[in-house]
């Protein structure tokens, strides 16, 4: 064998691995860490120990806020809800955010429906209106993809009845 058929067929190798690489769509964790406009709820994701469950095969509906949302809340709620003796609470709400399945914007077109979170309670979601809504909070941005479900950006942070 040639040097340059050996090189030639490496380049193919790393071709066809790389692509591989590219067409690997990323989880729920990785796209929101990808955005960028998620770094409030990441943080909280990691303290609340729930990376894992958000990056298992799913698939999951992400109702996710954004940091702007986060920084609505009351004034040092976020640090509250990032100490180690409020972790549960902290997954209380982030699982609220949550719905198994794979919910798109096309399915709460003209309806509302109630839907089971993680956490255990129920979501409202509305899409009779110009815009749909989870709890209140709009979907400013429907239908992110990810590997294993779907993230729906929105305004707000929703919040659990106590």
């Amino acid at each position: 064998m040639t040097l340059k058929a050996l090189l030639g067929g490496v380049a193919v190798a790393s071709l066809l691995l790389v692509s591989t690489t590219v067409a690997k769509a990323k989880d729920i964790v990785e796209t929101a860490i990808e955005a960028g406009t998620f770094n409030t709820l990441v943080k909280a994701v990691k303290a609340a120990e729930l990376v894992d469950a958000l990056k298992a095969e799913g698939p999951f509906t992400v109702f996710a806020a954004t940091d702007e949302a986060f920084a609505e809340l009351p004034a040092g709620t976020n640090d509250e809800l990032l100490k180690p003796e409020n972790r549960e609470k902290l997954r209380a709400v982030l699982t609220f955010h949550v719905v198994p399945g794979k919910v798109m914007s096309k399915d709460a077109a003209g309806k509302q429906a109630e839907l089971d979170t993680l956490q255990g309670q129920k979501v409202t979601v509305d899409g009779t209106g110009s815009a749909v809504t989870v709890n209140g909070a709009t979907v400013v941005t429907p239908d992110v993809a990810a590997s294993n479900g779907v993230i729906h950006v929105i305004d707000a942070v929703i919040l659990p009845a106590s």
